[in-house]
């Protein structure tokens, strides 16, 4: 099966006879020319490819034609519909790699705080582990030039420090409690992209999966995770999918196939030049009679809703959370000779019950499309249900007959608004400076030994209520000129501690001690475990 990456693109017939040349070009269209005496036929350039070549044979000045076409190909591109890209060379790489099972780097987790690389955990097994780097760990330079200032990013860093397996690289660091700048020369080896963030059993029997992304090893990590929380005694499970942005749908397709029944449709899809394809469960699925609750929100998308609407239409399970973000259309990379390649839209998405996934556009108008989410929030739609609003009134029907509705996104069983009873604008400034993080990661940098001592999460916790971490982060805070508002703190004090320590724990203990943590208190989370606990 083809890997097709969610979402996007439709064909325009004059981007592809000047970008791609048009195999329907003959005789009927073609210019006839007499060259010594010989009648021959020529196919004109499109008026695109003529501008170019004039620019860049008679222009006055010596230009950059390939920054100037990339250009002119990401412009044609925005003329389509929302998710169709362009990609330029430089880029491809870095953008296949999110997806792809692994790519060659130096296996570090950093944030960038104060235009330095701050370490926060070193990927097991990987190359900087063998040579002595250190989750505390400041990068100040690579290859002996300064990697320090406001020039420094993520996606620099990315650049600078992924590279062909094999490669070497040499990276300066300062370490709290050695005086001199230490340097680690580091051969940049496989580094394995991760889908499910943690599984874990969050209570009693209820096994918890959350899963980021639908990349190239994501349904071999899902199956792995199911298995071993079985194992562990779990009889139904918690499919976290908030905030996935999606991915290759065979994977979703897969992981849909493990709790439906033979030739139960998991989704369809169909395009103007696309011949439609369904595709549809085998029958041998491992858990096919276990209660599912799958938990979406608003940045659930494309591969998301593929699982999502599966579940829903056969009536397999319960989707709980809030409106889907309504991204279904089937994108196919196609690559250039230069490199380059662009990702375009042939198809949309159908669940099992003919419900477009994908949420309404207009091409080229890409402003409005983006707005859309901003327009959702403020008319209230992520908090009360019934300001949502329904494009299209069309009834659809699950496998045993239940409505479901339409309009783009999958709308779930059971809704749950976004709670901001205990917000204020300290909380909200705080949190949007990312102060909470930062103050996590400076405080794990200062008591990294005493901390490292905590296996579990767990007790970890127990330490850091004890500690009276929170009046440690108001100062924190203070110290960056936000003044402590004390009927504020004292209202938001459970949201506060609550981040706190999950990204402390983090820090210390990665996402498998995270997410238990953060999940317990959960408004989402704690509805679906009384669904299961049914």
């Amino acid at each position: 099966m083809k890997k097709y990456i969610l979402p996007t693109v439709i064909v325009v017939a004059v981007m592809l006879g000047f970008l791609i040349g048009n195999a329907r070009s003959n005789k009927a269209n073609a210019q006839r020319v007499i060259i010594n005496g010989e009648q021959i036929y020529t196919v004109p350039d499109s008026k695109v490819e003529q501008l170019l070549n004039l620019m860049q044979n008679q222009y006055v000045d010596a230009l950059n034609m390939d920054s100037i076409t990339d250009e002119v190909m990401a412009d044609f591109i925005k003329r389509l519909d929302p998710h169709s890209s362009y990609i330029p060379k430089e880029d491809l790489e870095l953008v296949n790699s999110a997806l792809s099972g692994s790519f060659s780097g130096i296996g570090v987790q950093f944030t960038i705080q104060n235009d330095t690389i701050h370490i926060v955990a070193v990927i097991s097994g990987g190359p900087s582990e063998g040579v002595g780097v250190l989750a505390g760990d400041k990068i100040v330079s690579v290859n002996d030039s300064n990697f320090t200032g406001k020039g420094v990013n993520n996606e620099r860093v990315m650049h600078t420090l992924r590279g062909e397996k094999g490669t070497e690289v040499t990276i300066g660091v300062v370490r709290a409690g050695c005086a001199d700048t230490l340097h680690f020369t580091i051969t940049r080896g496989d580094i394995p992209v991760k889908s499910v963030d943690a599984a874990f059993i969050i209570n009693k029997n209820i096994g918890f999966i959350r899963v980021n992304k639908f990349g190239e090893t994501t349904y071999n990590e899902f199956i792995s995770a199911l298995a071993e929380l079985r194992q562990k005694g779990a009889t139904s499970y918690i499919v976290d999918l908030r905030e996935n942005s999606g991915g290759y749908m065979d994977q979703a397709i897969k992981m849909a196939n493990e709790f439906l029944s033979n030739n139960d449709l998991i989704v369809y899809s169909q395009g103007r030049a696309y011949p439609k394809y369904e595709a549809r469960a085998n029958g041998r699925g491992r858990f096919q009679n276990v209660p599912i609750v799958v938990l979406i929100d608003d940045f659930s998308a494309s591969a998301s809703e593929i699982f999502s609407g599966a579940i829903q239409d056969n009536d397999r399970g319960t989707i709980i959370g809030r409106r889907s973000f309504g991204k279904g259309l089937v994108q196919q990379q196609m690559p250039f000779a230069d490199g380059s390649a662009v990702r375009l839209t042939v198809a949309r998405y159908y669940t099992p019950s003919g419900r477009c996934i994908q949420r309404p556009y207009e091409l080229g108008k890409q402003e409005d499309y983006e707005k859309d989410m901003l327009n959702r929030f403020e008319h209230g739609e992520f908090f009360n249900q019934d300001s949502i609003h329904f494009t299209d009134t069309t009834r659809y029907y699950t496998k045993k007959g239940r409505v479901v509705l339409g309009g783009g996104g999958i709308m779930p069983d059971i809704f749950v608004g976004r709670d901001t009873s205990l917000n204020t604008p300290y909380y909200n400034k705080v949190v949007n400076l990312a102060f909470t993080y930062q103050f996590a990661y400076q405080y794990v940098d200062q008591h990294r030994k005493t901390l490292s001592q905590y296996k579990d999460w767990q007790s970890l916790e127990q330490y850091l209520i004890k500690q009276d971490v929170l009046k440690e982060f108001i100062s924190f805070c203070e110290k960056k000129d936000v003044a402590p508002h004390w009927d504020q703190i004292n209202k938001s004090r459970p949201l506060l501690t609550r981040l706190i320590h999950a990204y402390i724990v983090r820090d210390v203990l990665g996402d498998e001690g995270f997410f238990p943590l953060f999940e317990r208190d959960d408004e989402i989370t704690k509805r679906a475990v009384i669904e299961l606990s049914k």
